[in-house]
């Protein structure tokens, strides 16, 4: 079967890649989102749970920045000057989950005190809960446009399997 870029990334160097490019960066915003849950519903304002939601927030929002980079560098750029995309649907698998930065950049510069400075407690929950679920919909939009043989789309005649 012919497959997007996004999948014969997490398919190669199994299972390193799936690991580093999927498990962890998801896994931390599950972990997030569980958290944010527990946070809201029991009201807590500070104690273990809040601090590993905050460290979890800082540690995703650096690695994932790390990893956009590196795919930019070397999947991204590469790609579109070779007209190597496999049709639109890899294009929105690779694109879908790299415009997760967007959502987890803002969370750790939140958690660092160097932005929303001045919003209460309440919203800065707010709007970490929903930059969270931001992440999380590309993320699956990614895995789901990512699992789409480009085939179908478009006969492409020479793909790599």
């Amino acid at each position: 079967m012919n497959t997007t870029h996004y999948m014969s990334l997490l398919m190669n160097n199994q299972p390193w890649n799936l690991i580093i490019f999927m498990a962890i960066p998801v896994i931390c915003a599950e972990f997030l989102t569980i958290t944010e849950f527990f946070i809201i519903y029991n009201k807590i304002e500070k104690g273990g749970i809040k601090a590993l939601n905050k460290a979890i927030g800082i540690f995703d929002g650096i690695y994932f920045t790390i990893i956009f980079i590196y795919l930019m560098v070397n999947a991204v750029i590469p790609l579109t000057t070779t007209n190597g995309w496999h049709t639109w649907v890899d294009v929105l698998a690779v694109l879908s989950y790299l415009s997760g930065v967007i959502f987890l950049v803002p969370i750790t510069l939140m958690e660092l005190g160097i932005i929303f400075k001045t919003k209460s407690t309440h919203d800065k929950l707010k709007i970490h809960f929903i930059l969270i679920g931001g992440f999380l919909i590309v993320a699956h939009v990614a895995m789901i446009f990512g699992m789409v043989n480009p085939q179908i789309i478009n006969s492409m005649p020479g793909m790599k399997m």
